[in-house]
C-alpha cells in the first residue's frame, strides 16, 4: 500500500456556486486549498483533479434516479426551467448554469478517493469539496445536488466490500446517506448533530435505527443546541468509537462538516476549531484501529468562510497526510493578506481558537458514568439504549 495521502482538488470545483448571498459560498474551498498550500501540507500529498469515470456520468445512477439526473441536466442548461418537484430551483438549491457538470465532478472526486484507497494506491484520501450528505436519490436538498458519499460507498459494496462505516460529524443530520442505506446491514451510518427539533433537516433521532433488515445500522446522536467542546467530544467517544469497533468495518468514510463551530451562522452549537481538529484526529486513529487505515474523509457544511472552514479542513488534510499542524501554528502572512484583499476581513492569526492545552481539548469519558442532569448525557444514553444491545454492547459501561 502506498502511504501517500490523496487529495482531490481542482480550482474548477469552485464552480459549485449557488450565487451571491447563498451560504454555500465556494470561496471557502479556495481559501482552504490556499491555506493548506501556504502551510506546506499539499507538498506531502498527491493531488488529483476529478474526472468522470470512462468519460460518463452514468456512475451517478448507482444512487440517483434517471429522472432526477435528467431534471438536473435540464436545469443546468436552462436554470429558469428548474423543476422544484426535484428540489431544484428552490431557495436552498437554486439552479445555475453548469450545475450538473460541477456536481458530477465533485461526486467523481469522492469516487476516485474511494477507489484509490480501496486499491492501495493511497492510504488515506480527502475530498473537502464533497460530503454533500443531504441529497436524496430523487431530490436535491440542503445545498446538496449529488450525494457523493453515497456514490463512493455504493461503489465499495459493488466491489464486494462487506462492511462500510460512515461517520458524519456535520452539525446537520446526515439524512441523505442514511436514507440510501437505511435497510442495508452492510453500511453503518452514524450521525452526531444538533437536534432536528431545532435544526434542518428535522430528522435523526435516537430511535431512528435503520430498516427492518438492518436494525442498528443507523445510529443518531441528537444533541441539544449550545453543546460545547467537552460535551460534544464526550458524546462522540461514548457512541461512535464503541459502535464502529463492534461493527468491524473494512472501510471508513467520514464527513467533516465544520458548521458546529460557535461562529457558524446556520446552527447553534458552540464548538471550536480545536475540538474539530481533535475529532478529525480521533476518526483517523479509529480508522487505523478498525480497518487498517482505509479511510476517506470528506468536507460538508461550514458557512464561516474565513475563520473556520479553511482552518478546520486544512487540519483534516494535514492529519490525513500524517503531518498534523499544532494549533498554535501561525497562519501564513501571505494567506492573511490574501483574505484581507478579497474579503476585507482580518483572517485568524493562528490555526486554533486558543482553547486546547498541548493540542488536546479536555473531556470526561463515559467511563466516569452518566450524569443524569446533563441534557447531553440524556441524549447519549437515548442513543446507547436504542442501538448498543443490537451490537452486543453494554448500555451503561464502555
Amino acid at each position: 500500500m502506498d502511504d501517500t495521502a490523496l487529495v482531490i482538488w481542482d480550482p474548477a470545483l469552485v464552480g459549485y456556486d449557488f450565487g451571491e448571498g447563498h451560504p454555500m459560498n465556494p470561496l471557502r474551498l479556495a481559501l482552504t486549498a490556499k491555506l493548506a498550500e501556504g502551510l506546506g501540507v499539499l507538498e506531502h500529498v498527491r493531488i488529483e483533479a476529478p474526472s468522470l469515470p470512462d468519460g460518463s456520468d452514468a456512475f451517478l445512477e448507482t444512487v440517483h434516479s434517471r429522472e432526477y439526473l435528467d431534471a438536473v441536466r435540464a436545469a443546468s442548461q436552462n436554470p429558469a426551467s428548474a423543476d422544484q418537484n426535484f428540489g431544484i430551483g428552490t431557495e436552498d438549491d437554486p439552479a445555475f448554469a453548469g450545475m450538473h457538470d460541477v456536481s458530477a465532478l465533485i461526486a467523481a472526486g469522492t469516487l476516485q478517493a474511494v477507489q484509490a484507497v480501496h486499491s492501495g494506491e493511497a492510504r488515506h484520501a480527502v475530498n473537502f469539496t464533497g460530503g454533500l450528505h443531504h441529497s436524496m436519490p430523487d431530490k436535491a436538498s440542503g445545498f446538496c445536488i449529488y450525494n457523493d458519499a453515497a456514490v463512493g460507498i455504493q461503489w465499495l459494496l459493488d466491489q464486494g466490500v462487506e462492511r462500510v462505516a460512515y461517520v458524519d460529524i456535520d452539525v446537520h443530520h446526515g439524512d441523505g446517506v442514511e436514507k440510501v442505506f437505511w435497510n442495508d446491514p452492510r453500511v453503518l451510518t452514524i450521525s452526531i448533530h444538533e437536534s432536528g427539533t431545532v435544526l434542518f433537516p428535522g430528522t435523526g433521532f435516537a430511535r431512528d435505527i435503520g430498516g427492518p433488515d438492518a436494525e442498528g445500522s443507523a445510529v443518531n446522536i441528537s444533541l441539544p443546541p449550545g453543546t460545547g467542546d467537552s460535551d460534544w467530544l464526550r458524546a462522540l467517544h461514548a457512541v461512535v468509537h464503541p459502535v464502529v469497533t463492534a461493527f468491524k468495518p473494512q472501510f471508513m468514510v467520514t464527513q467533516h462538516g465544520c458548521d458546529s463551530h460557535y461562529s457558524d451562522p446556520l446552527a447553534h452549537m458552540v464548538l471550536t476549531v480545536d475540538a474539530q481538529k481533535m475529532a478529525h484526529r480521533s476518526l483517523h486513529e479509529l480508522a487505523h484501529d478498525v480497518c487498517d487505515g482505509r479511510w476517506v474523509a470528506l468536507g460538508g457544511g461550514g458557512y464561516e468562510l474565513v475563520d473556520v472552514v479553511p482552518r478546520s479542513w486544512t487540519h483534516l488534510t494535514a492529519i490525513a497526510a500524517d503531518r498534523p499542524i499544532p494549533l498554535e501554528t501561525e497562519t501564513p502572512a501571505e494567506w492573511r493578506a490574501h483574505v484581507e484583499e478579497i474579503t476585507g476581513r482580518t483572517a485568524p492569526s493562528r490555526m486554533g481558537d486558543g482553547v486546547a492545552e498541548k493540542d488536546d481539548v479536555w473531556f470526561q469519558s463515559w467511563a466516569s458514568g452518566m450524569h443524569p442532569e446533563s441534557t447531553v448525557d440524556q441524549a447519549v444514553m437515548a442513543t446507547r439504549e436504542a442501538v448498543f444491545p443490537l451490537h452486543g454492547l453494554d448500555v451503561w459501561f464502555d
